[in-house]
């Protein structure tokens, strides 16, 4: 079933008629425009609706006039023909894909996203009665952080990169990032300037951690990268630059931050370097950065010899990320010395382009705020000439920057919602924050805001988050939220059924609305931790709820479970139930041992080791998109041969688990996938009851410290165990969750 398009209508109204907001003049951005014509925008539209809905793509006639935009914000204007076709009118062809994608979820139930697409248009279109008129109060919807590149891309192909940059566009994003590639690019500068290979080669980690070698945080590990590695990805970019720019999008560069290989002391040995301190427990094996002084003249040679490079190979739209002391405290906090360091990085990039703005994550400010006080952060952004610079706000739903330093001391900004970090699986969202939080940004007393943004570490995970804050950038105030969870129900599974939309209204007042304050979203539940008695079991919410969310989830099954968004959640909403009693079970176990109860321990550990962590691996094996074979197969596949395969191979394993030789940052990337429950997590919990039912029998008290010793080995034997995991999904997904709801949802009921 359908809603009417006349009710439809009612819950579109708040796109519309949006007022403009008073804001600043930076002419520096307003010069910002798109490369490709109006009728390449428009024909890239046209490919995509080909690609996402086939022959019904003809429903929607398409064209893209830029003269619409008023002040440089989007706009898109949409009516219907007399022949019931649709016609799309745009400032650009990011604002035509926005506008039918909105006009597909609110007119047509339909929707759009990582873990499938709800695409059953009705025929003929309902007819819009008027003209429909959609715009954005921000010049810029930006997307992307630094780390998504290693915790989610860094594998994809072009299909994958294809599919993510129509997602991009149907979302509203024209300021994505695009840091693909660039290695290649450096390997040349490198070689310019005289370093050898093994210089070289000994500086890039490997691909699953080079976005903290491109932040200077490490070197080296999991290295060498293969040149076919570096061909692979150059050729990746162009098609990644192409696509983004045809649709109007303005591609953000990397540029140099004065990170460089020790090599260059070789060749420089009087250069002004200082030798970093060791970043997240690494050594200096593979941190301990060396970091050009910015005033030193070999900076501005380097950062123009690289920038000419990018220029000259993907060419610009004059916008450039880079970021200093990313998770680094400065040499010296003295405010001149601050501002000359961003007055150099920045001139490194106006001596290729003069027309260039400096692009900047703002995490530093909150990641190192003891350093970071007003003087130094006004010191640094102040460096650069008004309007020439963009903070991203990166974590403002949680700790937004913006309102204790007064708009950034009059440097533009992005407020962006972080979301996710490591790309962890688990619910999770911060729903009553983003839906205020750019209103209040955009209201805020000379208020710098341009943009709004999504700068999550990784991605393909809580989609709703992510619909939810992309549509925001096109509302003109905060939405009503019972009623946008029962309308996303609605077009998610094309269903009206009220056990759905009463689900969503459920998992939106609790597990989607964390209000603790300074709450950072790693997934710290015990079953993706490794084993102690010390392990965090709290939550921002009322498990009960998501618990009745889930019975509502299973009453609805039988005749949704087809729908690939449904079967999606309904097995993402029995795992979070089951990440819920692992940690009951776990409290269970630590309090048998606590208290020398053998028997109670024995039951504790056998349901957990022996029924629910097998069956959760049975019920994630049986979805595609949460199976460990398709990470790993798709990191394999870039191998021009075995060894390059292992590698590659072995990068992704250990992201996922160890983060590091020793576990330098463990379980930091956890994710509960098919296999990887199996074969890791599985494997660390049945050592730990093996391990107390031992000390129990023998009278031995439980050392953390031999445990560790222990639980290493079979960390580094799953990264070691050359398994190869299934690409397919196995099993039938209703029969598994329906087992185990019988099984586990009376336990809940009891225990959450």
């Amino acid at each position: 079933m359908r809603m009417s398009p006349r009710s439809s209508c009612a819950a579109l109204l708040l796109l519309c008629c949006l007022a403009a907001a008073s804001r600043p003049s930076f002419p520096g951005l307003e010069q910002l425009t798109a490369a490709a014509g109006d009728k390449a925008q428009a024909k890239a539209v046209i490919e995509l609706l080909k690609r996402l809905l086939g022959s019904r793509s003809t429903d929607f006639v398409v064209s893209v006039n830029r003269s619409l935009a008023a002040d440089g914000l989007d706009v898109c204007e949409l009516r219907s023909s007399r022949s019931s076709k649709v016609v799309a009118t745009g400032s650009s062809g990011v604002a035509v894909a926005s506008g039918i994608y909105n006009y597909l979820k609110y007119f047509c139930n339909c929707h759009v996203s990582w873990s499938g697409d709800q695409l059953d248009l009705p025929s003929p279109l309902p007819r819009l009665s008027g003209v429909l008129r959609i715009s954005s109060p921000h010049r810029f919807r930006y997307y992307q952080n630094v780390c998504t590149f290693s915790y989610s891309a860094v594998w994809w192909d072009w299909p994958r990169w294809e599919r993510e940059i129509d997602w991009m566009a149907l979302n509203g994003i024209n300021l994505p990032l695009a840091f693909t590639g660039q290695e290649a690019l450096w390997q040349e500068v490198y070689r310019a300037l005289g370093l050898n290979q093994s210089e070289i080669e000994e500086f890039f980690s490997g691909p699953a951690f080079l976005a903290w070698n491109r932040m200077a945080n490490m070197f080296r590990f999991g290295g060498p990268l293969p040149q076919s590695w570096h061909v692979n990805q150059l050729v990746l970019q162009l098609k990644i630059l192409e696509r983004m720019r045809s649709f109007g999008m303005l591609p953000v560069l990397p540029a140099f931050s004065g990170n460089i290989p020790k090599g260059i002391l070789r060749l420089y040995p009087e250069a002004n370097v200082t030798r970093l301190g060791p970043w997240a427990q690494f050594n200096c094996s593979f941190s301990c950065a060396y970091i050009l002084d910015p005033r030193d003249p070999l900076f501005l040679q380097i950062g123009s010899l690289y920038l000419s490079q990018v220029v000259k190979q993907f060419g610009t739209d004059h916008i450039y990320n880079t970021d200093t002391f990313n998770e680094m405290t400065p040499p010296s906090s003295d405010p001149d010395y601050l501002s000359a360091v961003s007055r150099s990085v920045f001139a490194s990039m106006t001596a290729v382009d003069p027309q260039a703005v400096w692009l900047m994550q703002g995490w530093l400010f909150f990641s190192d705020a003891a350093f970071w006080k007003p003087a130094q952060i006004k010191a640094l952004l102040h460096g650069v000439p008004l309007g020439r610079m963009i903070v991203l706000d990166l974590f403002a739903e949680t700790e937004p920057i913006f309102s204790s330093t007064e708009s950034f001391y009059g440097q533009p900004f992005i407020w962006c919602m972080l979301q996710n970090f490591g790309g962890n699986d688990g619910f999770f969202g911060t729903v009553e924050s983003i839906n205020s939080g750019p209103f209040t940004a955009l209201n805020f007393p000379n208020s710098t805001l341009v943009g709004v943004g999504m700068t999550p570490e990784g991605i393909e995970q809580n989609p709703v988050m992510f619909e939810l804050m992309s549509e925001l950038a096109w509302r003109k105030e905060p939405v009503n939220l019972a009623k946008w969870a029962s309308l996303y129900a609605v077009r998610r599974y094309g269903s009206t059924q009220e056990s759905l939309t009463a689900a969503w209204r459920l998992l939106f007042a609790s597990v989607y609305n964390c209000t603790a304050p300074h709450y950072r979203n790693h997934n710290h539940s015990p079953l993706v931790r490794r084993p102690s008695f010390r392990l965090n079991t709290g939550l921002w919410y009322d498990p009960a709820l998501v618990c009745e969310a889930w019975r509502l989830f299973m009453e609805a099954a039988p005749s949704l479970v087809s729908k690939e968004t449904f079967r999606y959640d309904l097995v993402d909403v029995t795992r979070q139930v089951l990440q819920l009693l692992t940690t009951s079970f776990y409290q269970d176990i630590a309090d048998a041992f606590q208290n020398q109860k053998l028997p109670e321990l024995l039951t504790a550990g056998g349901v957990l080791i022996y029924d629910l962590l097998p069956e959760l691996d049975r019920l994630l094996s049986s979805d595609a998109n949460f199976l460990l074979g398709t990470w790993l197969e798709r990191a394999r596949s870039l191998g021009l041969d075995e060894k390059e395969a292992q590698l590659y191979d072995l990068n992704a394993r250990n992201q996922l688990t160890l983060w590091g030789p020793s576990g330098e940052i463990l379980d930091y990337a956890n994710k509960e996938w098919g296999g990887l429950m199996e074969d890791y997590y599985a494997q660390r919990w049945a050592l730990f009851v093996q391990t107390l039912v031992e000390c129990l029998d023998s009278g031995r008290p439980y050392k953390q410290d031999s445990f560790n010793q222990a639980v290493s080995q079979v960390e580094k034997g799953f990264i070691y165990n050359g398994r190869r995991y299934p690409t397919r999904p196995h099993g039938d997904t209703l029969e598994i969750a329906h087992r185990i709801f019988l099984k586990y949802y009376p336990q809940a009921l009891k225990r959450l």
